[in-house]
């Protein structure tokens, strides 16, 4: 048997974590001079109020010892581990996931990946490793079907200001500059385990020109789409469905999830986005 971890910046909840069989070793918030587990000891909407009263929080990756840890832990029942992790250029946690591997000596019965994304695209390649392992797939081949997913899916958020990003050092000066015009909301993708500013939207246009960039990208393809979304904003949301459904997109398969604490500390509230992964 092989099991599935990821990180808490996948923003599964840990009970909806738990329900799909997906294993969460969480990263740590800091703010306020506490430092949280996030998901577990703090609330997103507890670092979106915060920051929106003008505070700051910061964000330490999982350490070597933590990986190391656990992974003993799921070794003890399991044949094997597939360790999916937030881009290496956004965070060392997936780095530390790798030595934590080496220093066990059990790097053939770890298998390591960088997903080069985080938040709702994290979580839907750990659902698909999750989906192959039922299927009775072994280690390479739910490695490859991982690594498939990824280079066949494609997310775009929107943020309300890039000053967040600019600050934890996740876009540089210049990409921040592209989002500070009034009335405009950047939109950014991942682009190489970056995430990268491509263009502006208005304000009140920003949710369908993401969906126009998945239609123009994916055409009738039938896909699963997650809807990501910083805070619990119910009417938000609930435009987010309704632009969704009318997007022309073929989508079969659909998720709502919320974006974490550690997630929330870099993006800053107001953020939302669209991930789209081809099915079948």
């Amino acid at each position: 048997m092989i099991a599935v971890l990821t990180d808490s910046t996948c923003d599964l909840h840990p009970d909806s974590a738990k329900q799909l069989g997906i294993n969460i070793i969480p990263l740590q918030v800091s703010l306020q001079q506490r430092t949280l587990l996030d998901w577990q000891e703090i609330d997103p909407d507890a670092v979106y109020d915060h920051m929106r009263a003008g505070g700051s929080a910061s964000t330490t990756p999982v350490s070597v010892a933590a990986f190391a840890e656990r992974y003993r832990d799921l070794l003890t029942s399991h044949d094997a581990v597939i360790s999916l992790h937030i881009s290496g250029k956004l965070s060392e946690t997936v780095r530390h996931a790798q030595q934590a591997a080496i220093q066990l000596g059990e790097a053939g019965r770890i298998q390591v990946i960088d997903t080069e994304v985080a938040s709702g695209p994290l979580a839907e390649l750990a659902i698909v490793a999750r989906d192959q392992i039922t299927a009775g797939r072994e280690l390479h081949q739910v490695t490859r079907a991982v690594l498939e997913a990824r280079n066949s899916m494609y997310a775009e958020l929107s943020v309300a200001t890039l000053d967040y990003l600019r600050r934890s050092g996740r876009v540089s000066r210049a990409q921040a500059f592209l989002g500070g015009m009034l009335g405009v909301r950047p939109i950014l993708t991942f682009e190489r385990g970056e995430l990268k500013a491509t263009r502006r939207a208005k304000v009140d246009q920003a949710a369908g020109d993401m969906l126009g960039s998945l239609k123009q990208r994916f055409g009738t393809t039938p896909l699963s789409v997650t809807i990501m979304h910083a805070g619990r904003d119910t009417v938000r949301i609930n435009a987010l469905r309704a632009a969704m459904s009318a997007s022309g997109l073929n989508v079969q398969r659909g998720r709502v999830q919320l974006m974490g604490p550690v997630i929330g500390a870099h993006v800053g509230p107001g953020t939302y986005g669209f991930n789209a992964i081809p099915l079948g």
